[in-house]
């Protein structure tokens, strides 16, 4: 980990150093992901799970999937569940997901590649590894991310976008000591290729040991710091931070992490546009009244989110 890397991050373009009148942003919250399974049973860290979502917004939930050392026969997927009102983020760092839904959607995501599901007025889809990483087991790690939709979004028609790994934008600290991979949003002037109905900014970030990342961001976007793997401080207080760890900030302009002076630390660096308007959540749905939900629920029964595409048996068919 991770798949996306360069040898020398000083030939990439350098993030700028923040001006003397930007406002470093204050940790407000530090909170730790319990543990938890998903779907067929693999391990998840509940990331967002205590946190106020006024603090999200206008993020919902995110599941850091792994990181799992599967033996053969060990890997496991979700079976075919319904979503309306959001846009799924899937970004796996290691191991291999594919992805089906009822309108015909879908591919094979693998080690540094996003897939971004909206699902709008609804569908159902299917998330699992392929039939051959069962066989042989591997390394499975990765993230999916909930990012809400605002009212007149929510009944938007379902879409999907492939981010293949080679396509993130790379960035890099001005001392070289931290590589950033821009997957979607504009940071530093440096956009990603993921396009978002919500504005937002997601970055996977890698501080080699004792670097620090004071990255400039949008004063208008709220700003969460996740810690995926290693350990160290975040905020200009350098409140310690390791993994499973998810630190929101306060207002400002720059967001300040470093690592520890003996292990390097990975984090994914989120924030958004706040949507503030009210969410009615419940299950594979997030919509903004009671009544929306239960019309949900209602239209998944009916059939109305689509239909579980058959399975071909070869050889079966009579003509």
């Amino acid at each position: 980990m991770p798949a996306v890397t360069v040898e020398n991050p000083l030939v990439l373009p350098r993030v700028p150093v923040p001006g003397e009148a930007a406002r470093d942003r204050a940790v407000v919250s530090l909170t730790t992901a319990p543990t938890g399974f998903e779907g067929e049973g693999f391990p998840v860290r509940r990331a967002f799970a205590g946190v106020d979502l006024r603090d999200l917004d206008p993020f919902i939930h995110m599941d850091q999937m792994g990181e799992v050392d599967y033996a053969p026969g060990e890997p496991k997927g979700t079976p075919w569940h319904p979503h309306r009102g959001f846009e799924t983020v899937t970004y796996l760092i290691d191991g291999t997901f594919r992805h089906q839904d009822s309108n015909g959607g879908g591919g094979l995501i693998t080690n540094g590649d996003t897939q971004w599901m909206t699902a709008g007025s609804g569908l159902l889809h299917i998330e699992a590894p392929p039939e051959d990483l069962v066989i042989s087991g591997g390394l499975f790690h990765g993230f999916q991310i909930w990012v809400n939709l605002p009212a007149k979004m929510k009944m938007t028609d379902p879409r999907y976008q492939d981010i293949r790994a080679g396509q993130v934008s790379l960035l890099s600290s001005p001392d070289g000591g931290a590589l950033l991979r821009v997957i979607a949003g504009d940071v530093a002037g440096n956009p990603g290729p993921g396009i978002t109905h919500t504005p937002i900014a997601l970055v996977h970030a890698t501080l080699s040991a004792g670097a620090q990342l004071r990255l400039p961001w949008r004063p208008d976007f709220n700003a969460l710091v996740y810690t995926l793997a290693g350990k160290g401080t975040v905020g200009d207080k350098r409140r310690p931070a390791r993994l499973g760890q998810l630190a929101v900030f306060g207002s400002g302009d720059v967001i300040t992490v470093q690592a520890d002076e003996k292990e390097s630390m990975d984090v994914l660096i989120m924030g958004g546009q706040p949507i503030k308007e009210p969410v009615a959540a419940y299950g594979p749905f997030v919509m903004n009244t009671r009544e929306e939900l239960v019309q949900a629920f209602d239209d998944f029964k009916a059939g109305r989110l689509g239909v579980i595409p058959a399975e071909p048996h070869p050889g079966h068919d009579v003509l």
